[in-house]
């Protein structure tokens, strides 16, 4: 049982929050606040304190409006303080982050008269290089002949005036203390190509070595994480330092509880950090670059001892594994018939995929030669980089100067991170499957590069319930999953599948403020068009919608495929057109903002988005008075993890369509309708263009499970 003086501080915290915010009790905030009480406050343990006994998880799907924040954050603080444990709570997205650090945990510390410190844990890749700055500034003038030889490897960047203002403006607000170096403060969106030559890894960071070493905005942030009783991070840290065997980057799992927000996300996120790919043409040309280049580096520096002979032998064996790059590049044209395939943001991505996850023979042999090879090449620039890593400190004299080796550390690091990427995926790639476990997804895609085309093999597990159950729920002293979505058609059974609940996890669901039936009308109009004819079902759109959306000042129009998105707004009026916003013109945030502006201004607005569009995106009040989504938001069919899975679940004799699909589309529909209430005033109308949702039984089955809006089925 969880004790007395625990359940006092709990309870007097929510009490003093109240009064100092007046507010009333939520219901389904207290019933949550209840649930992770009970679970982590009564954790039993061993004489060090450790966990004794079955992992201590709870689910929790608490709906839009509960105060989920507040709800976890009085419950699993002052139980992780009791227990003397550390309390990780990670988010999917930066906005929820950013949201936690500085709004609401502020709030809950100055309302509710609860104790506690707390940091922000981001990754590196967040974070400037100063000296990655310093060099694109000097325009790569003052950079050695060594940089130069690894212009593939970003080490030597034309500069054009753009970015040269982008750096010149960086450097003055740094300098000025009127930014911190983290990507996201900075005041405008940074394109992801322009952000990649401002930040470093850990394969390449010098680390006490670096001149900046004492100005590190990454380092000073991490400083501030040793002695915190809170970190907010986001999952794919926490999947990082699993990986690493967890205590790695943040405290130890077994000392710690978790909380994960947006916690729908985590299998998916899970998967994608075990997921590995390669394009076998440009990897192939990197081969031979590093093989003339370390070829031109000997003939500029006599190498004495170790360093010498270790960089001699990487020419011929990258010259070797290129050969083998090319032959595997001419056995996958061969076997692939490249399909055309749409990705979940619409883009066209080519694919061919290996049924049941199985390769040929003998592309697998050639595989097994690359893994090999990719082995040597990996160890090989290991030692290389644990030489520079002596060398840097001076202690042992391996032929060059240590500010030498301090110079040629990061680009021996980025040729370590490229070799290991590469041995990891052809690993996954050759792996045998075990016949009891779910078989890896394998497949190609045709990619364009430059003029030419290139293949990018493709090797990933097809759900992480395993590896989740192994690395966290397990060893974590205590975990929280929340989330407005974790249930499909009532039930916890997907996300049990996919992220590998524990047995015994308890699950709950509590209700959402929102008054539904006053608030939100659910239409179903009949268009008089199958959505599964294409051509008649956009047809209808383009004649409806504008009629349909004639009174909302704000609205949000979701599809499924960019090509009925581009479609319907292609047929529309042209005065209609200019009310629309279509995603992919402008960044997401920049779209946004602009609907924002014009519903401001009292003019009419409409958004036009995918399914990044139908969940995270919060537009309250006139923003959004109306919902239409085009059609039931079934996966992508040919995305190849979700058709490896299908495969899977066939092959044991299940039901792809009423075990995936339909749990996953229904899912996603709770999530698109969630778009339209997102504070208690809010009124709206969801339109949802699908006749199937009445005329199939499980059509039936997902319409029940969305939140209890007034309908109107015609």
């Amino acid at each position: 049982m969880i004790s007395n003086e625990l359940k006092a501080t709990i309870q007097g915290a929510y009490s003093r929050f109240l009064e100092a915010k007046s507010l009333k009790p939520r219901y389904g905030q207290r019933l949550m606040i209840a649930e992770v009480a009970k679970v982590l406050g009564d954790i039993a343990c061993d004489d060090e304190g450790r966990r004794a006994g079955e992992p201590a998880v709870v689910a929790v799907e608490a709906g839009t409006g509960t105060g989920k924040t507040v709800a976890y954050a009085l419950a699993a603080i002052p139980a992780a303080k009791a227990a003397g444990k550390r309390l990780v709570i990670a988010t999917a997205t930066v906005a929820l982050q950013e949201q936690i650090v500085f709004k609401d945990l502020p709030d809950l510390m100055r309302s509710s008269g609860l104790n506690f410190s707390f940091a922000l844990a981001k990754g590196r890749g967040r974070y400037l290089c100063l000296s990655k700055l310093d060099v694109l500034l000097q325009e790569g003038h003052a950079q050695s002949a060594t940089a130069q030889l690894f212009e593939e490897e970003g080490f030597h960047i034309e500069v054009d005036e753009r970015s040269q203002k982008l750096f010149n403006s960086m450097i003055e607000k740094l300098a000025g203390n009127r930014w911190d170096g983290d990507r996201d403060s900075w005041s405008e969106a940074l394109e992801d190509q322009d952000w990649a030559r401002l930040t470093t890894d850990h394969s390449q960071c010098t680390g006490r070595h670096c001149p900046n070493f004492q100005q590190c905005v990454f380092y000073k942030a991490r400083e501030g994480m040793g002695k915190v009783d809170v970190i907010v991070t986001n999952h794919d840290m926490v999947l990082a330092d699993l990986a690493l065997g967890g205590g790695a980057v943040l405290p130890d799992p077994r000392d710690t509880m978790y909380v994960f927000d947006e916690g729908h996300h985590l299998p998916d996120k899970a998967i994608g950090h075990f997921a590995h790919y390669s394009r076998l043409r440009s990897t192939a040309d990197w081969l031979e670059q590093t093989a003339k280049n370390l070829t031109k580096l000997l003939a500029q520096h006599p190498l004495p001892g170790d360093l010498g002979k270790l960089i001699e032998q990487v020419p011929e064996l990258a010259r070797e594994i290129r050969t083998q790059q090319q032959f595997m590049f001419t056995l996958c044209e061969q076997v692939a018939d490249f399909r055309p395939s749409e990705d979940t943001e619409g883009r066209e991505r080519p694919r061919y995929r290996f049924e049941g996850g199985v390769v040929p023979e003998q592309i697998r042999e050639v595989g097994i030669e690359l893994k090999k090879g990719f082995a040597r090449l990996n160890d090989l620039f290991t030692r290389l980089a644990d030489l520079l890593k002596e060398g840097m400190d001076g202690e042992v004299n391996i032929g060059i100067a240590s500010h030498q080796a301090e110079e040629w550390y990061p680009l021996f690091g980025s040729l370590v991170t490229r070799a290991q990427g590469n041995w990891e995926l052809w690993t996954a790639f050759t792996a045998e499957d075990p016949e009891d476990s779910p078989p890896m997804a394998r497949w190609l895609t045709l990619a364009e590069s430059g003029a030419l085309f290139d293949i990018e093999v493709n090797a990933s597990p097809i759900l992480a319930a395993e590896m989740l159950r192994r690395s966290l729920w397990s060893v974590a002293h205590g975990a929280l999953v929340t989330s407005a979505t974790l249930t499909a058609l009532g039930k916890f059974d997907r996300y049990r599948m996919r992220s590998g609940l524990p047995r015994d996890a308890v699950t709950c669901v509590v209700p959402s403020p929102f008054v539904h039936g006053d608030a939100g009308l659910l239409r179903v109009p009949d268009l008089g068009a199958d959505p599964r004819d294409a051509a008649a079902h956009t047809a209808a759109i383009i004649r409806e919608l504008p009629n349909m959306l004639d009174d909302a000042r704000g609205a949000l129009v979701l599809f499924s495929s960019r090509k009925q998105m581009q479609d319907v707004f292609d047929g529309l009026d042209r005065d209609w057109r200019k009310l629309v916003l279509i995603q992919g013109n402008l960044s997401k945030q920049e779209t946004l903002n602009k609907h924002k502006a014009r519903v401001d201004d009292g003019q009419h607005s409409v958004l036009f988005g995918l399914a990044s569009f139908a969940e995270g995106v919060d537009l309250p009040g006139a923003y959004c008075e109306h919902v239409v989504i085009a059609k039931i938001p079934f996966a992508v069919p040919d995305d190849p993890v979700e058709a490896a899975l299908a495969e899977w679940i066939e092959a044991r004799g299940g039901n792809p369509f009423m075990e995936i699909a339909v749990p996953d589309a229904s899912l996603r529909l709770i999530q698109a309708c969630g778009r339209l209430l997102r504070t208690e005033q809010d009124r709206g109308v969801i339109t949802l263009l699908d006749r199937r949702l009445v005329t199939q039984r499980y059509g039936k089955a997902i319409l029940n499970a969305l939140p209890p809006f007034r309908r109107e089925i015609s």
